[in-house]
């Protein structure tokens, strides 16, 4: 079953621990978001809370391209308590709560006071899959577990007490394991859920991995 095998895709602790694979200041604070959030695809979403390591590889971003950005929390400038985080430099964690209930995890990037952030909307468990099921509630192993940008956050036990965190800390980080995301299996589309932002609505800035059972909202599977 393919399901199975994505879950037994091992990836050792050596690894997740290792700073040298942890993604660098320079990998986010270049100027072109569109091209960041298609390179975080395939790469691995790393937390260590409270010595529960957990990992998934990153399926699906939305770039949000700053203050000219209709469906941006930035956009023409807006600066309140919670998006302040979004004009600290590239590197930072920028989580926010959804209606409530779900806590979204973006990435922070370009320099300081430019306020581009990218949100993770779905990925694939690599590691410590049973605390991510103790975290969610779940009994059953299937791709809703991290399938979705607010179960992201709860496998993987990111809340709003994250946000402004380091992501070259020790505590939430990005590694780049040379796994290899080939450009023909990359799909760009519009983004879910902010036809607030009129004709800005439309603009292909959702990026996934074709075929891959963790991505929310319409996959091509083909």
């Amino acid at each position: 079953m393919e399901l199975k095998r994505l879950y037994h895709n091992k990836i050792s602790r050596q690894i997740l621990c290792s700073d040298a694979a942890m993604l660098d200041a320079s990998f986010y604070a270049r100027n072109n978001i569109l091209i960041i959030a298609e390179e975080l695809l395939g790469k691995i979403l790393v937390t260590r809370f409270e010595n529960k390591l957990t990992a998934a590889r990153i399926t699906e971003t939305e770039a949000y391209n700053g203050i000219v950005d209709k469906a941006s929390h930035a956009y023409n400038g807006r600066r309140t308590n919670r998006t302040e985080i979004m004009y600290k430099p590239g590197g930072t964690a920028y989580v926010y709560l959804c209606y409530g209930i779900h806590h979204l995890f973006d990435v922070v990037t370009n320099v300081q006071n430019v306020p581009h952030a990218i949100l993770i909307r779905a990925a694939e468990p690599v590691y410590g899959i049973e605390t991510m099921l103790k975290r969610t509630g779940k009994t059953t192993l299937d791709n809703s577990l991290t399938k979705g940008p607010g179960n992201v956050s709860k496998a993987l036990g990111i809340t709003t007490k994250h946000t402004a965190a380091s992501l070259n800390g020790k505590e939430i980080y990005i590694i780049d394991d040379n796994f290899q995301t080939y450009k023909e299996s990359i799909i760009a589309s519009p983004r879910i859920g902010v036809d607030y932002a009129a004709e800005d609505a439309l603009l292909p800035y959702r990026f996934y991995i074709k075929g891959n059972p963790f991505v929310s909202g319409k996959n091509n599977l083909k």
